[in-house]
């Protein structure tokens, strides 16, 4: 699988797509992948703040129930709606179509600490 080379990785299987001070965070094909079908997203209220590492929503598939986190500290800005429903684009578009939130990042410094495509390839 090859990750989209101008997206920032975590540890956790988060992607994020900055642009400016927002990041658009999903999660990655691996992360999906090992989830199985994605059934249910419970996501984020608009304007919640954040801390870096603690649980910004959940996803929910046939085999689990998982938290997603905060890659970065900051404020949700929008929601992926198109999801309500719909879910299992993450599936199909995890790095696209599925994203799940925007958060204004607060922290810029805490980039520092993500991957890049190659680094997270290594370990997914």
């Amino acid at each position: 699988m090859s990750y989209p080379a101008n997206y920032k990785y975590t540890d956790q299987h988060e992607w994020l797509s900055i642009e400016g001070d927002v990041a658009t965070v999903g999660i990655t094909h691996h992360a999906q992948d090992a989830l199985g079908d994605i059934v249910h997203v419970e996501l984020p209220a608009v304007g919640k703040t954040l801390a870096k590492g603690k649980s910004a929503c959940e996803v929910e598939s046939v085999k689990a129930v998982s938290d997603v986190y905060a890659p970065v500290s900051g404020t949700i800005t929008a929601v992926n709606t198109a999801l309500d429903g719909n879910e299992a684009v993450i599936n199909s578009d995890p790095h696209g179509g599925g994203w799940l939130f925007k958060l204004k990042i607060t922290n810029a410094a805490e980039l520092e600490g993500l991957m890049d495509a190659a680094a997270y390839a290594a370990i997914a």
